[in-house]
């Protein structure tokens, strides 16, 4: 029987940005928990990039944990984007409509901030 992959994260600090690669399935449970206060931890970043372009699956759990996230971020000044999300999370955060409420962008966009002010954006024109 095949078993789906449970959440798995990396966190890699550099400075004041801290990016946390995300796997599998992103839904309620004891490691939804350990991702939010792991997250919370972070209290000396200043950005916090949430890759989840390897991201299988998303809950209503992980959607509550996510909005609880935004909200330690505003509060904490932290600037906390959604990377790369997988398809299926794209869907899932357009038809709950949070795409207007997350910030979400691609990894180009991402790397952009990591350079900050003097990075420009190359675009190929097929």
């Amino acid at each position: 029987m095949y078993k789906q992959m449970e959440l798995e994260f990396q966190i890699e600090r550099m400075h004041h940005v801290a990016v946390v690669r995300c796997s599998g399935r992103l839904v309620r449970g004891a490691a939804l928990e350990a991702f939010r206060v792991q997250i919370q931890c972070l209290d000396q970043a200043r950005i916090v990039l949430l890759d989840f372009s390897d991201v299988s699956q998303i809950d209503a759990g992980a959607l509550g944990t996510l909005l609880q996230l935004r909200s330690w971020a505003r509060r904490q000044a932290v600037l906390m984007k959604l990377v790369d999300p997988s398809p299926f999370v794209r869907r899932v955060l357009e038809a709950t409509r949070l795409t207007s409420v997350f910030d979400i962008s691609s990894l180009e966009e991402a790397l952009c901030i990591l350079h900050g002010p003097d990075c420009q954006q190359h675009y190929a024109v097929a």
